[in-house]
């Protein structure tokens, strides 16, 4: 125990300047860069340390990599995570491509989503090796660079390699996650005539399916419609204001705004409005595993045809896609349809599992919690690489940090972040 709190005091300030100050978020594509420049070159940064320190390394289409300890090609554990992030918005306090830190707290975009996290993995192999650990079974630390876009990576990694005989991604929340809720997100088609579609003008604001908007505005037969919600992860609606919703209130009560635009706004308003879980449109559905379906309006566009309004739906382990989705379409007003973008069927996996038992054991040790496991409504890479769950980086109580302004860690907490993973590495491949 002493050894190790010794070693990460040594290689503190190391650890902390890896790859902070690279703007990882995608960018157009360029040679040898799928993603764009940034997220390759936060890549090659890290498999350039790990061929330092003594692992073996490889990058796959340009799109993944990862280190290696050990030989077996075939039967290895796999730790994944990802060095892209999502753009750093407005309103920070910090420069958001560094690192900050004040008042016990780390900022900057990716020090919890996700680059704190699997560079603490990365960082605590790197650390049993100096301690002179000797591997029974071959460890990797895959690092992704289009997670945050739709995990496109993870298909160029599963074409060239085998998956993982057990794994996790330091992606989520802890205790163990051995169960994440489906997804699917939806986009509502609103029909209407050519004459009241001319009269909207296009919506202007921050909109994209990971947040609750914040700030919408639009224009209605030349009377602008502007409101100011707060912003949250769309995982997490309940703790933010959502700005569609909002607006949708203002428009509805406006009678000077054609009487169908109305009637699809008070839909709107009457379906969404603080009415997270489902319950809006006769879709509260919930089981014992992951508690209540989750629901999120995320993007509202005009077109030639009318209007379109995405949202996003996480629902239960125990509940299908086509339960929601049947749903759903028995609440829409006349005329309107919608047409499915985005499906992630959910996963559940034993939970007395050998390796869940061991990691759980390690962070009810380290921190004192409950190590009880338990679900999210998150989507990570253990949806589309076999024998992955997600194992933190987040403690209980802790919601609707990533991806926001100002986004930050606590320095105690990155800490134990780091002894967890290395506590939990080193059990898995003695």
């Amino acid at each position: 125990m002493k050894k190790r709190k010794s070693m990460i005091d040594e290689h503190w300030e190391e650890f902390l300047q890896t790859v902070m100050k690279v703007p990882s978020v995608k960018g157009e594509p360029e040679d040898h860069a799928p993603f764009g420049k940034a997220p390759r070159e936060v890549l090659d940064l890290v498999l350039k340390k790990g061929k330092e320190v003594g692992f073996k390394t490889k990058v796959i289409d340009d799109a993944i990599g990862y280190v290696q300890w050990g030989e077996d090609d075939e039967d290895y554990i796999g730790i994944i995570g990802h060095l892209d992030v999502v753009p750093a918005g407005s309103g920070w306090d910090f420069p958001p491509f560094d690192l900050s830190e004040k008042d016990g707290r780390f900022y900057g975009r990716g020090i919890l989503d996700n680059k704190g996290p699997i560079i603490s993995c990365f960082y605590a192999l790197i650390l049993l090796k100096k301690m002179g650990a000797v591997p029974k079974k071959t460890i990797r630390i895959i690092f992704g660079t289009d997670e945050e876009s739709g995990m496109s990576d993870v298909a160029h990694y599963l074409q060239a390699e085998v998956p993982p005989s057990f794994g996790f991604t330091p992606d989520c929340k802890y205790p163990v996650v051995y169960g994440e809720r489906g997804v699917v997100n939806l986009t509502i088609h609103f029909p209407l005539v050519k004459e009241e579609v001319i009269q909207i003008s296009d919506f202007a604001g921050d909109q994209y399916r990971d947040h609750v908007p914040d700030q919408l505005s639009v224009s209605i037969n030349a009377k602008k419609f502007d409101v100011e919600g707060k912003r949250s992860p769309s995982n997490a609606p309940e703790l933010g204001e959502n700005a569609i919703t909002l607006l949708a209130e203002k428009i509805k009560a406006d009678s000077a705004v054609p009487e169908q635009i109305r009637a699809y706004f008070d839909w709107i308003w009457q379906a969404f409005h603080n009415k997270h879980y489902g319950e809006g449109i006769e879709l509260a559905l919930s089981d014992e595993d992951s508690g209540r379906l989750i629901l999120t309006p995320v993007n509202l566009q005009k077109n030639t045809n009318g209007l379109d309004l995405e949202v996003a739906f996480r629902y239960p382990v125990s509940v299908t896609e086509e339960e929601v989705v049947s749903g759903l379409a028995k609440q829409l007003p006349e005329k309107a349809t919608f047409t499915i973008n985005r499906s992630i069927p959910g996963i559940c996996q034993k939970k007395d599992s050998p390796e869940i038992k061991k990691l759980s054991q390690i962070y009810g040790e380290i921190t004192g919690n409950d190590p009880t496991p338990v679900t999210t409504t998150g989507a990570t890479y253990a949806r589309k690489i076999p024998n992955v769950l997600a194992f933190g980086p987040s403690f209980p109580g802790q919601k609707g940090i990533a991806h926001n302004k100002n986004e930050y860690m606590e320095v105690t907490d990155l800490r134990m972040n780091l002894e967890i993973y290395l506590r939990s590495i080193q059990a898995l491949i003695e």
